[in-house]
């Protein structure tokens, strides 16, 4: 049976909308030519046919907030139903993937489809209100709600693992991304917790002129995170250790998304949750509190069930 998927929203320079949608259902070139994604389109191109679909799951509805985006969408990925309101979709699919990274934007979106039992996938930051991560909450636990960032699952990071070894006991992390703390900080959150940074504990912030942390976590290990602003694609990522070292570069955004949503779907199957609820609204708190420091201060995080 055809898992049916809803793909809904749109944020200004984020393509995962398209990207999502033809992993899952493949692409059509013409229509990618006419999406206004060439970025995709040319790592698209590269993969193999066979990396296309996940398992039995179909994007079969579509819908962004404006209309001529999801005519491109659903031409470029094969969608049958481009609806006129997300409400539509009740009735209709099986699960729901939220491709927009507007957190503001995710409960309203969200909280139809969680009440109604539908599965649901939030892009990247899932919330940084406390109200509504406790209403969040009983759906993170239930295995019906998954938020990450992709760069959870980026390949590059088994080349870390598969070393561990070799690195010894993990002493110190340092990372580097583009953009701010409330925008692309996540990612770089979510992939050190992939290696065993998960429970953050101790935070304090650089007097610099971009943003710059140390978050210590309860195994004692310090994460060194700066966000840079506006610059070049940057997703750095290095580990030391009491043996060795390991520097890896996150690129591979295709095998990233797509092991994201093997996850999401192994989730919509088994109701279990993919990711551990404290360990996701610990992350979401620390990008909360982080935003709000001054050069200097240093102060505890919050648990992640503080509300």
């Amino acid at each position: 049976m055809v898992t049916r998927t809803g793909m809904i929203g749109f944020s200004e320079g984020n393509g995962h909308p398209f990207s999502f949608s033809a992993i899952i259902n493949g692409f059509d070139r013409d229509g990618f030519n006419r999406s206004g994604w060439p970025v995709i389109l040319e790592y698209l191109d590269k993969q193999p046919k066979e990396m296309f679909g996940i398992g039995d799951a179909k994007v079969t509805c579509a819908w962004t907030q404006k209309p001529d985006i999801t005519t491109r969408l659903c031409a470029a990925c094969g969608i049958d139903m481009a609806v006129d309101h997300p409400s539509d979709m009740l009735g209709q699919i099986d699960a729901l993937i939220i491709a927009r990274d507007d957190w503001k934007s995710h409960a309203a979106l969200a909280m139809p489809f969680l009440q109604s039992g539908i599965p649901v996938f939030v892009d990247k930051p899932l919330s940084l209100d406390p109200s509504e991560l406790r209403d969040f909450w009983p759906y993170l636990c239930s295995g019906l709600l998954m938020s990450t960032s992709g760069m959870r699952y980026a390949i590059e990071l088994d080349q870390i693992v598969a070393r561990m070894d070799d690195i010894g006991d993990i002493r110190f992390v340092s990372a580097a991304v583009l953009n701010d703390i409330e925008k692309y900080g996540i990612h770089m959150l979510d992939a050190v917790a992939s290696i065993g940074l998960k429970r953050p504990v101790l935070m304090s912030r650089a007097d610099t002129a971009h943003q710059s942390y140390d978050i210590q976590y309860e195994n004692g290990v310090v994460l060194r995170l700066d966000c840079l602003g506006a610059v070049a694609k940057t997703f750095h990522l290095n580990v030391y250790g009491s043996a060795g070292n390991v520097r890896v570069e996150l690129a591979n955004n295709f095998m990233a998304f797509r092991r994201t949503l093997q996850h999401f779907f192994k989730m919509v199957d088994e109701r279990i949750p993919p990711i551990e609820p404290d360990s996701l609204l610990g992350t979401m708190n620390l990008i909360r509190q982080a935003q709000a420091m001054s050069p200097s201060e240093m102060m505890e995080v919050s648990n992640a069930k503080s509300f």
